[in-house]
């Protein structure tokens, strides 16, 4: 099936674009994006969310689900965008979900871009050189 030229990408979501098409992320808020540029310029983009939106995917299996889609083309670079602060990088390998009750969720200690980038890096099975974290105000992403 042909690749669209934009997409929506909502939250739980994975979404691909052609060369030159545009993804859009509406209304980011706790959420994080993780936009890959393939080397061929298209870009997967993933919308990971906090909390999990029913029927659509936890942040523990976004970043399994982003590699599985770009599916071993060659990357170019990995953007993460949104709210940095509100991320602890463990909610890439286990989500708010999977704590039991009365188990601790670790919290963010401040906006951790470092600890964000390698924990997108090694999800994705990318060098971690290739990864960008940035901090960006509420509102939707359009990324090109």
């Amino acid at each position: 099936h042909p690749v669209p030229a934009a997409a929506t990408v909502t939250e739980g979501q994975i979404r691909e674009v052609a060369r030159g098409g545009v993804l859009t992320y509406p209304a980011v808020t706790s959420c994080l994006t993780v936009t890959v540029r393939l080397r061929g310029g298209g870009l997967v983009g993933a919308h990971a969310s906090l909390f999990q939106v029913p029927g659509e995917l936890r942040s523990d299996a976004i970043l399994p689900a982003l590699r599985k889609s770009v599916a071993g083309r060659p990357v170019a670079a990995v953007e993460v965008r949104g709210a940095v602060g509100a991320w602890h990088p463990g909610y890439f390998t286990r989500a708010i979900e999977a704590y039991g009750e009365g188990e601790a969720i670790p919290q963010p200690q401040g906006r951790d871009f470092e600890g964000l980038a390698q924990a997108v890096a090694l999800g994705l099975k990318q060098p971690r050189g290739k990864v960008t974290v940035e901090d960006v105000p509420d509102g939707d992403q359009i990324v090109r």
